[in-house]
């Protein structure tokens, strides 16, 4: 076979790979050629017609959905007889549809609508009656309009195919043809919304963005979702300073076409109305509102106070702020309350693992590694409900390129649908992986996902298994929330500074770890920025002085003395850390009254003690990181752009106190998301609420019953 195909479109000598689709070949060559049900990385449907072209001695039209080039193949896009074809295709798509772009949520978005002014099928020969069909609603998120459906296919196919789920699929036949749900009159899915964001015309809408406004009434502001650790790139459609919707509009992140519902839908926190807008201070036992002059006041003054008499202060961050705010919040605590008691809820050991690898190359994956690895291994991590792209990264590879998926997990996982697969009970991990050995030691690479039972020694015992193989491979410590690997990177650490360098370089000695703040009785002063630790546990010390940044009143603003409200992540611009290390933008999005960016609540409160912490613009204080903290020297235009850039691990060895015992993964499911997701009316009205894991109800049948090992690999592929 050669090894390119020659051939001609539109008059344009052209070559392209063996197997390559006529209209991969055109848009390639910048020609374009129009199609509803063609969809890239889905499976051929040719249900359109709408890409029919002429080939040169071929008697008839043809698809060029489905049609591979060949030597000496002569295209032609765009003849009468084509533009005709497509006219009539048109003409017949809308015989039922109804004309009801006025009010149809797709209205300025519609590829039929695109079509229609394209190919003027402004006049029709049926004159029968169009059918008509309620409208249904299968969730709190999708809504269906059967006669506004086309029957490309897409939804099916990206639910089928795309996520493993399979809720979708076709009943009746003919002119009476319909798109159905999997349980008869609801879906039972991801409520991902992916089935509305591939339909081409009206016929799937979102229940959070219907009949509210139209595209181009929006700004269209592309950042990063604020949930999960994955760093998936969603576009806020902001109207009047509030967001009305949030898809995937904008491809140019590490997540592409992907969005799980809490990026399409887990907005609407933001606007909840118990939502945090004046600052509060005790008075009387109660909090009671003041304006933010007074609340800070009240802060320096008890900061300053319990400094001169050498107090005992503590800090505990978030893993939602952004690079930034972390980096000047540890350089706060260090430099003007001079302590080193300073933690963050730590879902993943990163630390550990940097050291594990120090002086290695390339030994950390980056998102894209997982679409185009050879293989992959995936150790205790629920990864549809934990890791929602890095799931559907893992089915891409194994749809499109045929990588190979390994499981050893305490339960049922999605993966069970197509990879080998492993049952481990907790701290027998390694003991399973043996059975795995040799097939992972026969793979050519291979990618290391481990969730947080793998910690401390466990990580280097890891690394050394992954030595043993004799193959290359990289790791991904899988850490919870939107920038839990950023909060470690920017040193919120009790015995690293920024860069995973040694608290000693400031001069300080290790302090206390997140547990053990809370545990201890003789704190003075408590600042807790954007966590919740006391949903967990009690603070010991009784008469700590407490105070919080927040967005709600959380069981820890409850007892805080000062309690300052704080922007969101969709609110306020910076960078953000993903859990492969990938750098990206946060973009401001609604403008919102009363609450500050946690950024300009550090440097106020800092002004207010009369301390100087250098730089206080975001643009200010990326520019010192990228000067000071190592492995984040990145390329500028990548990241202004919208794009990612994968942080740089040390390569010295890093002097880390192993603590273990506080690292622990939240649990969260595709429908929980800590604070944020209890205050998210979407997240918790979809009947999957709020989910368990290693519970997925997508899984195979044979493979629910459950053998310890099971490996589908041969049977899906």
């Amino acid at each position: 076979m050669a090894e390119v195909i020659n051939f001609t479109i539109d008059g344009q000598k052209l070559q392209a790979a063996p197997g390559t689709l006529v209209i991969n070949a055109a848009k390639q060559a910048g020609i374009s050629i129009p199609s509803f049900c063609y969809y890239d990385n889905l499976a051929l449907q040719a249900a359109c017609r709408m890409c029919l072209v002429e080939v040169e001695k071929t008697p008839k039209l043809q698809v060029a959905c489905t049609l591979p080039v060949a030597e000496g193949m002569v295209v032609h896009t765009d003849t009468p007889q084509v533009h005709q074809a497509r006219k009539s295709m048109v003409e017949f798509l809308l015989t039922n549809h109804p004309l009801d772009c006025p009010v149809c949520d797709k209205g300025g978005e519609c590829e039929l609508q695109d079509m229609a002014f394209r190919y003027g099928a402004g006049f029709s020969r049926f004159r029968e009656a169009k059918i008509h069909v309620d409208e249904k609603q299968w969730s709190p998120v999708v809504y269906y309009d059967a006669p506004r459906c086309i029957l490309c296919y897409r939804c099916v196919r990206i639910c089928g195919e795309g996520l493993g789920v399979s809720a979708l699929g076709i009943g009746n036949r003919g002119a009476m043809a319909e798109i159905v749900p999997n349980r008869g009159d609801h879906l039972e899915c991801d409520e991902c919304g992916a089935c509305i964001d591939i339909c081409p015309v009206g016929a799937l809408t979102s229940g959070a963005y219907r009949y509210k406004t139209r595209p181009w009434e929006m700004e269209h502001v592309g950042t990063v979702c604020t949930h999960c650790s994955n760093g998936c790139k969603t576009t806020l459609g902001v109207r009047n300073g509030r967001i009305i919707r949030a898809n995937n509009r904008d491809r140019s992140g590490v997540n592409g076409e992907f969005l799980c519902i809490k990026g399409r839908y887990g907005f609407d926190f933001y606007d909840h109305p118990d939502r945090l807008t004046t600052p509060l201070v005790r008075q009387g036992g109660e909090l009671k509102p003041v304006s933010w002059a007074q609340a800070l006041a009240v802060v320096a003054k008890r900061f300053t106070e319990i400094r001169a008499r050498n107090g005992k202060f503590a800090v505990i961050g978030s893993n939602h702020t952004t690079n930034e705010e972390n980096y000047q919040l540890q350089k706060f605590a260090r430099q003007v309350l001079r302590t080193s008691n300073i933690d963050h809820h730590r879902t993943g050991d990163v630390a550990t693992l940097l050291d594990a690898l120090q002086g290695r190359a390339s030994a950390l994956a980056s998102t894209a590694d997982l679409v185009n690895a050879k293989a992959a291994l995936v150790i205790d991590s629920d990864l549809a409900q934990e890791q929602p792209l890095l799931a559907f990264s893992l089915r891409f590879n194994w749809r499109i390129n045929q990588g190979h998926v390994y499981a050893v997990t305490p339960g049922p996982v999605r993966e069970d649908n197509y990879a080998t697969t492993v049952r481990a009970e907790p701290g027998r991990e390694f003991e399973q992986l043996q059975l795995l050995k040799d097939r992972l030691a026969a793979e050519p690479e291979l990618v290391i996902l481990f969730g947080a039972a793998i910690k401390g020694e466990d990580i280097r015992r890891l690394v050394a298994f992954g030595d043993s193989l004799g193959i290359p491979v990289k790791y991904v410590a899988l850490v919870d929330y939107s920038n839990s690997r950023g909060a470690s990177d920017m040193g919120l650490l009790p015995d690293l500074l920024p860069g995973y360098r040694p608290v000693s370089e400031a001069g300080l000695e290790p302090g206390l770890d997140y547990d053990q703040i809370l545990a201890a009785t003789d704190l003075n002063a408590l600042w807790v920025v954007g966590a919740n630790p006391l949903s967990r546990q009690p603070l010991a010390s009784q008469d700590a002085f407490v105070v919080v940044q927040d967005l709600f009143l959380t069981e820890t603003a409850q007892r805080a003395d000062v309690v300052l409200p704080a922007f969101c992540a969709y609110e306020k611009n910076g960078t953000v850390t993903n859990v492969c290390g990938d750098v990206q933008k946060l973009t401001r999005g609604p403008k919102t009254m009363g609450p500050k960016p946690d950024l300009d609540i550090i440097a106020l409160l800092a002004k207010e003690m009369r301390e100087d912490l250098g730089p206080t613009k975001v643009a200010d204080v990326f520019a010192e990181i990228r000067n000071r903290v190592h492995g984040y020297n990145l390329p500028l235009v990548v990241i202004e752009s919208g794009g990612a850039a994968q942080a740089v691990p040390p390569n010295d060895r890093i002097q880390i106190q192993s603590r273990p015992e506080v690292v622990r993964s939240a649990g969260n499911t595709l429908y929980t998301s800590g604070t944020l997701g209890r205050y998210s009316p979407m997240l918790n009205s979809v009947l999957e609420a709020p989910g368990a894991l290693y519970h997925d109800p997508h899984i195979a049948p044979f493979v629910a019953k459950g053998s310890v090992q099971v490996d589908t690999t041969e049977k899906y592929g």
